[in-house]
């Protein structure tokens, strides 16, 4: 243990949650619980969650981290947070008493912003982790039940493992169960046409087809095996739930990374500040804040975008914080950064753009007038789930031989081919017939297949 007890840490807990009220944040109950190297690896392996069910990725994922760990290669987190009500976080028993109180403050930053950000919603905080203990009772029932077993449940997980971030990314728009689709289509194809729609539709508008299924097309891979395949046991329906709510309850994190560890940052340094720590714990607290938000050559380090963004908006705010508070609210990192991260900003941050050329990594744009712009936007793609393709199923009877066939939306950015083999695997593994797959290579329309044969591309 560090020079600190735990009374220490109920004493600076209750200034740090005074200073927390305050400033106006607005976190969940907070539980903390200390844990040793060891724990902390098995947090990190199964994605902090202590009642997540097993699989063997999560073993393999353990085993990395703690290989990584003993040889020096990496380190482990300062903190583990959780965004559950009430919330559970995991400090560190090595963190010197600084560090404590460091990540104590950091952690309710991350919780008010689990708490009070749009994207988490959905996400149902308060029965998060009950939900993942009655998922885990219920695929040991599988893997311990005679009749399925292990050897059944497993790579069945591994295929629905693969599809799951294959999701509706908007989650504002809720989720229509099988037959509504068809019948809002319905309802809208009687109703009068709207003149002005088309002057409010980013991209062209795909007409449906009620006489298919799906009419238009659909984001959420998984549900839409689980809702028509009519092949699949109960217990296969079963596990394609849990997986896909799983993603549900991490995708908000994957799309506000930025945000999220900017403004944790934000917090601890404005609440560390506040509590007017004695100058040898100010002196550590100043170096291991600059550690955590400092830029990576070569990379980009999100707490330091993040806080540099929100210090940015800070400045704007002359003794009013109601504009970050807003901002926190209503953005995830692609609206953030695409509002916030101006040329000044960019050119203070020294953002260029790398393309690989051989074995060599080359600036091929920097930050300056004329080029700050595609800079910009190579970073939008690259940003949360922005970096997974975007494939859609179309129709589900492709052919009237129960083919499935998916689409991927190209944005300029073409399909790595081994990705989409075992993709289309996991998807012919899922459905039990052919998948198809239509995308751009190069200037050629193209589609791949997978079926009983094995993988296969053709032009379209």
């Amino acid at each position: 243990m560090g020079d600190w007890t735990i009374a220490d840490l109920e004493d600076w807990d209750a200034r740090i949650r005074a200073k927390v009220e305050a400033f106006g944040l607005h976190p969940y109950p907070q539980d903390f619980e200390i844990s040793d190297a060891e724990e902390m690896l098995g947090y990190m392996a199964y994605s902090g969650i202590p009642s997540h069910y097993g699989h063997w990725s999560y073993g393999k994922a353990f085993e990395k981290l703690r290989t990584l760990y003993a040889h020096g290669v990496s380190g482990l987190p300062y903190e583990m947070v959780i965004n559950a009500n009430p919330s559970i976080a995991y400090l560190m028993r090595d963190n010197s008493l600084c560090l404590q109180i460091l990540t104590i403050a950091h952690v309710y930053g991350h919780s008010d912003f689990f708490r009070e950000n749009f994207y988490f919603r959905a996400t149902d905080a308060t029965n998060a982790l009950s939900s993942f203990r009655a998922a885990a009772r219920r695929v040991r029932g599988y893997v311990e039940d005679p009749s399925i077993g292990a050897e059944r449940v497993e790579p069945f997980l591994d295929a629905a493992h693969g599809l799951s971030l294959h999701i509706n990314r908007n989650p504002s728009v809720p989720r229509l169960r099988p037959g509504e689709e068809r019948e809002r289509l319905l309802r809208d194809a009687v109703a009068p046409p709207d003149p002005w729609a088309s002057l409010h539709q980013p991209h062209p508008v795909v007409m449906p087809d009620l006489q298919r299924n799906p009419p238009s097309p659909v984001d959420d891979l998984l549900l839409f095996v689980r809702d028509n395949n009519p092949y699949l046991s109960e217990w296969e329906r079963d596990l394609l739930t849990v997986v896909d709510a799983q993603a549900r309850y991490f995708q908000p994190q994957i799309d506000t990374k930025i945000m999220n560890e900017g403004w944790a940052s934000f917090w601890h340094r404005e609440i560390l500040r506040a509590l007017e720590l004695p100058p040898g714990l100010h002196l550590e607290f100043l170096v291991h804040h600059n550690q955590v938000v400092r830029p990576h050559p070569g990379g980009l380090n999100p707490y330091h975008l993040g806080l540099e963004i929100w210090d940015t908006l800070d400045a704007r705010c002359v003794g009013d914080r109601s504009l970050l508070f807003e901002v926190r609210r209503a953005e995830r990192d692609v609206s953030f950064l695409r509002r916030f991260l101006d040329a000044d900003l960019m050119r203070k941050l020294d953002l260029f753009e790398v393309d690989q050329r051989g074995e060599q990594r080359v600036a091929s744009k920097v930050s300056s007038e004329d080029d700050w712009e595609a800079v910009k936007a190579t970073l939008l793609q690259n940003v949360g789930s922005a970096t997974i393709p975007v494939i859609r199923v179309v129709d589900a009877d492709h052919g009237g031989s129960r083919t499935l066939l998916l689409h991927h939306d190209h944005d300029g950015r073409e399909l790595h081919l081994e990705y989409a083999e075992h993709t289309l695997a996991h998807a012919y593994r899922l459905w039990g017939r052919p998948v198809l797959l239509a995308t751009r290579l190069g200037n050629k329309e193209m589609l791949l297949r997978r079926d009983a044969e094995g993988f296969s591309a053709a032009p379209a």
